[in-house]
């Protein structure tokens, strides 16, 4: 039986902006070297294997997660360091955390603004929960625009400022006095300021020992960098009322008693992954001094486990270098302060030099 003609397809109780969206890409990594995605290229030794495989399968898995996510809190907070009277909630990585961050800011009218290019969930998390996204550029050698900042805070009054640290593809750790005083003029309009320290494991500075200086500043931490991308865990850290009113719109049993059980686990193990980020540092470092010597290749500082090169065709680059095995992320399209940029991800000492000259022969 077929439906009269005046009723509407299905299709259309899709929202009209969600179907002109574009989908979070994910490229096929299938038979690649994969250097596209930040993820810390060492597992865990064999030992440490058994024992976390152990632990998992003792698991009650026809339970609902119980006090364990507690645990885990308690277990975070000490491990970042988190001041005394500050709270903590959990997300299912740090994605979900900006949407329901989102959720809980989303009034008639407000804003999340952020530095571009940035991390792309900031805008489609806020044009998702029906809240405006006013994007402002970084200056060429992607830096804050100070003034571009301020000016843009005055004249919207955000809700919500992100402020990556580092920022999401370039790699760099911004100037500490513009960050504050983008975080004094944010607060003087009554706005929330959220630090997203996503790649802390590789950076010089944290802005967890500022964090007890404001009333209006949240700290957003994943584990995925930590060297646990597979069990998607992020944390929110800042004053406690503050996260409280956050965490209502929080699903229950958001966190699986898997992921929280294998978070417990690397924290208790956290030497090992300390060493892990060592190595990755050491091999960044090393990556850097290698591509300063090809012609044609410009690079910026890097606080992270990637880094954002120039190069003069991003394109027949970036296609010249998956034909050899190698995948890398073509972000030369983001953004237009973006031309002709790749970003790489560090792996390990070996994936480096495979990666270097797959890089050097297509250019």
């Amino acid at each position: 039986m077929t439906a009269p003609e005046s009723v509407r397809p299905p299709i259309d109780r899709i929202r009209t902006d969600v179907r002109a969206m574009h989908a979070y890409a994910v490229q096929d990594a299938r038979g690649f070297l994969k250097l596209d995605a930040m993820e810390n290229p060492y597992g865990l030794p064999p030992a440490l294997q058994a024992e976390l495989g152990a632990r998992l399968g003792a698991l009650a898995l026809n339970r609902y997660p119980g006090d364990r996510g507690a645990d885990l809190q308690r277990a975070l907070a000490a491990h970042a360091g988190l001041p005394e009277g500050f709270g903590l909630m959990l997300g299912n990585g740090s994605d979900e955390l900006i949407s329901l961050l989102g959720i809980a800011c989303d009034q008639p009218g407000a804003t999340v603004l952020a530095p571009v290019p940035g991390f792309v969930m900031y805008a489609m998390s806020a044009q998702l929960q029906g809240l405006r996204f006013v994007g402002v550029p970084l200056t060429a050698d992607f830096e804050l625009d100070e003034a571009a900042m301020l000016a843009a805070i005055a004249r919207e009054k955000p809700a919500i400022v992100y402020l990556a640290y580092p920022n999401n593809p370039t790699a760099n750790l911004w100037d500490d006095a513009v960050i504050e005083k983008i975080v004094q003029a944010q607060g003087a309009q009554g706005g929330l300021v959220v630090i997203d320290e996503a790649y802390q494991p590789f950076a010089a500075r944290s802005y967890i020992d500022r964090l007890a200086g404001h009333r209006h500043v949240l700290l957003m931490r994943t584990l995925s960098k930590f060297g646990l991308a597979g069990i998607r865990l992020g944390y929110l850290m800042g004053p406690a009322a503050l996260v409280a009113e956050i965490d209502k719109v929080r699903p229950p049993y958001n966190i699986s008693v898997l992921n929280c059980e294998a978070a417990l686990f690397a924290l208790e193990h956290a030497e090992v992954f300390e060493a892990q980020a060592r190595q990755i540092r050491e091999g960044r470092d090393q990556l850097m001094a290698a591509l300063a010597r090809l012609p044609g290749v410009k690079t910026w500082p890097s606080d992270a486990n990637m880094i954002l090169l120039r190069v003069p065709d991003a394109t027949r680059t970036f296609e010249g270098m998956k034909a050899r095995g190698v995948l890398v992320k073509n972000v030369s399209k983001m953004h237009e302060l973006l031309a002709n940029c790749l970003r790489l991800t560090v792996g390990t000492a070996d994936e480096n030099a495979q990666m270097l000259a797959a890089l050097e022969a297509s250019l």
